[in-house]
């Protein structure tokens, strides 16, 4: 949880662990994180007492992984995991071993562990720190290191290798040479992994404020090309240089990567996708390159990438409407108010705005359009954005008119005529209908 309830449960679980003869430590994210002057996300204890032992404590606890020998502890707002030290037998599914070991020993339990950063154990009392596998001095050079052959574990959980890249990408750190060097020989294997578990990697890298880092290792390790070959293909496609100075598709998408700032999930996706399309619409006209078309098959591939990733309907919904938008607002200047309102009431329009800016900001760098719209979002009220219908349909059968394709185009008539401020009530909307759409 990573605020100060979760630090207090967490040494009340070691020092009650301990205060019975078992070994407990803190190890895993929340000491590398501590040691990097980070606030932890989550605590996680190691002990050699067995799940049984942990629940006679606390009776309340959760076994979350009983054959693993994990069990969740949770006091008001705070959790904390408790994990048994194990060692693991033989990996099958490319994602967790057939069966595992308790030990007593804890260098055991750590040689099991992805990388040399998150295999730190710390006593909770004391803060002095356990180091079996030379993390410490890795974390102070700033690498990523995995534990023993890192062929052997990424051949054990696949997933380790987006890990990799997501640490790297997180911390600006490196990855050692030997351990990208495996990555880059067993990249392929990422396709056996779920495609639930590859999309909370790809987002965290997405949206742990290192975007660009994190693409440009998926792009060199060649995990880039296994999970999302469709924004591999941005690389190398030229734009016009009077509109797009920065250079290719593909750079003006890391660029606008690197200007995420604690971006939501969609926005992120949003960014990484909106130009999709323009690979498959590359075209050298005349007078320049065009793209005519990119964003209607950038929503068309997107959806693909989006469904592939079993992403939420919801989520799904606002990556493609980000993408299918993000081409109108070059048309802001010379839109009616009804156009412009409608278009300010977008849902999440804060995110729309977003990705205008960094697509302005990374290209021709013209943010006029962007400031007037910011100005026009804080000044014009939410009852004039989306104001009070004033006729429905059945108010217009109430004056004789026949329910039909027409009503559509009636009522959508009548809020463009309010949206622009010609209309205000019931007398003058029905007037207005009388003069444009004739008598019933």
């Amino acid at each position: 949880m990573g605020d100060t309830t979760a630090t207090a449960l967490a040494r009340h679980v070691s020092v009650s662990l301990k205060s019975r003869g078992f070994q407990a430590y803190l190890i895993g994210g929340c000491v590398r994180d501590q040691l990097l002057g980070r606030e932890p996300e989550d605590y996680d204890i190691a002990t050699d007492a067995h799940p049984d032992q942990v629940r006679a404590l606390y009776p309340a606890a959760n076994l979350v992984g009983a054959h693993f020998g994990v069990v969740l502890v949770r006091e008001g707002g705070a959790e904390v995991e408790v994990a048994t030290f194990r060692s693991d037998h033989a990996y099958a599914d490319g994602r967790r071993p057939e069966s595992v070991s308790f030990e007593t020993d804890p260098r055991q339990d750590v040689l099991r562990r992805d990388f040399t950063i998150n295999a730190l154990l710390m006593d909770p009392e004391s803060s002095e720190i356990t180091d079996f596998v030379g993390g410490r001095a890795d974390l102070d050079r700033g690498l990523i290191r995995a534990i023993g052959d890192p062929e052997r574990r990424f051949a054990e959980d696949h997933l380790r290798m987006l890990r990799a890249v997501r640490f790297a990408a997180r911390f600006g750190f490196t990855i050692e040479a030997a351990t990208i060097a495996a990555i880059q020989q067993l990249h392929s294997s990422i396709l056996r992994v779920s495609a639930e578990r590859i999309r909370m990697e790809l987002t965290r890298i997405l949206t742990e404020r290192g975007a660009r880092r994190g693409f440009e290792l998926l792009d060199e390790t060649g995990l880039l090309s296994d999970l999302l070959p469709e924004v591999a293909a941005m690389k190398g496609v030229e734009q016009p240089p009077q509109y797009h100075p920065e250079g290719d598709v593909w750079t003006h998408t890391l660029m606008m990567l690197e200007g995420l700032l604690s971006p939501t999930p969609p926005l992120a996706w949003g960014v990484l996708l909106h130009d999709v399309g323009k690979p498959g619409t590359f075209r050298r006209a005349p007078d320049r390159i065009r793209f005519d078309g990119h964003v209607e098959l950038g929503v068309e591939i997107a959806s693909g990438i989006l469904r592939r990733l079993r992403f939420s309907n919801a989520d799904c919904e606002q990556v493609i409407a980000l993408i299918a938008q993000h081409m109108r607002f070059k048309d802001v200047p010379m839109m009616k108010n009804s156009t412009l309102k409608r278009m300010l009431r977008l849902e999440h329009f804060d995110e729309h705005l977003e990705l205008h800016r960094l697509d302005c900001a990374n290209s021709n760098g013209h943010l006029e359009t962007y400031e007037f719209l910011r100005e026009k979002a804080t000044e014009i009220p939410a009852n004039e954005l989306k104001p009070p219908r004033l006729l429905s349909g059945e108010d217009l059968m109430g004056q004789g008119y026949k329910p039909g394709p027409q009503f559509r185009a009636i009522l959508s008539a009548i809020e463009d005529a309010q949206l622009e401020g010609a209309i205000h009530d019931r007398e003058e909307a029905l007037e207005f209908v009388r003069a444009h759409f004739g008598e019933p």
